[in-house]
């Protein structure tokens, strides 16, 4: 049920009656206004710590390095002061306030800034809580809000306020916003109803909890197997700065060197330092993966709230990210090569206003597939229909660009007399044949009454499944070699997500019919306007041979 509250006066500029004291029947309902608040009076702390941070190691190198200077120790208390003025200011300027059907933000001490964000507007309110927040019991709140086009968004940023004062507020915000939601799409049937009371919260279900297992899932994951050598590069950047490079140039040369004079000499120390390297990577890559998926997956939990899906995960910084269910159109499962055979995949949403975010929109870590599809069948809807196969055409194009070029390559190596370069080419073109039949057994579209679903990809396979009623369009693009093979890559264009996804190689006249049968309302003008000019060009062309076969006559 709507609710609507009676005028409340306030400074803001509230809604007022029309001039003759009526108020129009499309009106939305009208929100009391709240009381201006403030952020967390621990911001001063937080905000000298945060801007602290990046001058903090060159102060403590400069104090501690070298003899006592007075200079320094000044200059590091008057730094100190300063950021614990800018704290102050901070929170002394920087308030927020519920005003009907907007949200002001104001700020500045100098240069003063007033945001108002239409509620209505708002597409996602995400609680943030860091490290450095947790410690002090505070959170950032970012409010997603859109600015004016359908891909077009804003981010307002309240950091940091009190953890329960931060959830009371996203509740809030979108209790308001499905308010206003619900009252234009009633508006058409029935005038809302005049109440105080707001309708209540459905009690939370709980979804899905990350088992302990499933931390081990990392070792699949190429990503965060790739950490050693993320972790040795920002540690290669972090002492370039205190450091100087001609010192570290000459260190590298120095144990370039030695190696070159281990390979040199051919002795056994070569083998057993190749081995301890070999050792250590393969050891440090699967601890090293599954510690960082651990600090970024930590207790990952999926949760219903009403009529939104919310996600929370993180060890120092906790994520929570709520998704409404009326913006969210379909849903995405990803596997690679290495996780089919293990049948694991995650799952993300395909939701208005993120964007091809993958982050934001996951609601589902790498896990068996059987308990993402349960989640699926759950908290979404799942495609029942069955996915369609591309024609040979299809096959024969993947096949041959998995095999032809290094063949080519291998070729091309074998003159020049490379040959241990034309051997390696050669098993790669030979491991292309499986490769190549695996991305033509992964092409796939199909379309159960409800949804649409695409597949494509080999190494990285995503299977896209996208509610009808979010298409808006189709477009089919043919290269040369497509148009020889009668071939084409459809698109499904949505107003969610990536923007749209795309059915490759697929068959050029049996896509449009697949397309109509989705959504004929959007190709009946197209194919009519084919059908007339098809039919005036026929009877063109029957014109033209009677009026020769006329002058044959004469």
């Amino acid at each position: 049920m709507n609710a609507e509250h009676e005028p409340q006066p306030d400074q803001a500029g509230a809604d007022l009656p029309e001039p003759d004291g009526s108020r129009p029947e499309s009106a939305a309902p009208r929100l009391a206004a709240e009381a201006e608040r403030r952020l967390s009076p621990l911001t001063v702390v937080t905000t000298a710590i945060q801007h602290g941070r990046s001058a903090g190691l060159p102060v403590l190198v400069a104090l501690f390095a070298g003899d006592f200077n007075p200079w320094v120790l000044g200059g590091t208390v008057l730094v100190g002061v300063l950021l614990v003025v800018a704290g102050i200011v901070r929170y002394w300027t920087v308030r927020y306030q519920i005003i009907g059907e907007r949200l002001e933000i104001r700020s500045g001490l100098i240069s003063r800034s007033r945001r108002a964000i239409p509620l209505e507007r708002i597409r996602g309110v995400n609680v943030t809580s860091t490290l450095l927040h947790r410690i002090f019991g505070l959170a950032v709140v970012r409010i997603d809000a859109a600015a004016g086009g359908a891909l077009q968004q804003e981010e307002a940023k309240l950091d940091a306020i009190a953890t329960a004062e931060a959830e009371q507020l996203r509740v809030e915000l979108l209790r308001r916003h499905s308010l206003l939601v619900e009252h234009e799409a009633a508006e058409a049937e029935e005038p809302a109803a005049e109440t105080e009371a707001a309708p209540a919260e459905s009690a939370e279900v709980t979804y899905f909890r990350m088992p302990w297992r499933w931390y081990l899932y990392a070792v699949l994951s190429p990503a965060y197997l790739l950490t050693p050598f993320a972790v040795l590069a920002a540690l290669f950047g972090f002492f370039n700065q205190f450091i100087d490079a001609e010192v570290i140039g000459a260190y590298v040369i120095g144990q370039a060197d030695t190696i070159w004079g281990i390979v040199t000499s051919r002795s056994g120390l070569l083998l057993l330092t190749l081995v301890g390297v070999v050792a250590a990577i393969l050891v440090a890559m699967p601890l090293f993966a599954v510690v960082s998926y651990m600090i970024n997956q930590w207790q990952f939990t999926l949760h219903r709230r009403g009529e939104a899906l919310v996600t929370e995960r993180g060890l120092f910084t906790r994520h929570s990210v709520t998704l409404e269910y009326r913006r969210i159109h379909g849903y995405e499962l990803h596997d690679t090569l290495v996780q089919r055979p293990w049948a694991l995949g995650r799952l993300s949403a395909i939701v208005t206003g993120l964007g091809g975010s993958t982050s934001r929109s996951a609601l589902l870590p790498l896990g068996p597939r059987a308990e993402v599809e349960r989640i699926v069948a759950q908290a979404l809807r799942p495609f029942h229909g069955k996915l369609v196969a591309h024609p040979a055409a299809a096959r024969s194009r993947r096949l041959f660009r998995a095999v032809v070029p290094p063949l080519l390559l291998a070729g091309c190596a074998a003159a020049l007399g490379w040959f241990w370069v034309a051997g390696g080419l050669l098993a790669v073109a030979v491991l292309g044949v499986p490769l190549g039949m695996d991305r033509y057994r992964s092409l796939g579209h199909g379309y159960d009454g409800e949804q649409v679903s695409v597949r494509s990809g080999s190494l990285a396979r995503v299977q896209a499944t996208v509610a009808r009623s979010a298409i808006i369009g189709w477009r089919w693009r043919q290269s040369v070699f497509q148009r020889r093979a009668g071939l084409a890559t459809m698109k499904a264009t949505v107003g969610a997500g990536s923007g749209g996804y795309d059915a490759i190689d697929v068959d050029f006249a049996d896509s449009v019919a697949f397309a109509h049968a989705v959504t004929p309302e959007l190709l009946a003008p197209f194919l009519a306007a084919s059908a007339a000019g098809a039919a005036d060009q026929a009877a063109d062309t029957s014109g033209q041979e009677g009026d020769r076969s006329g002058g044959a006559g004469a």
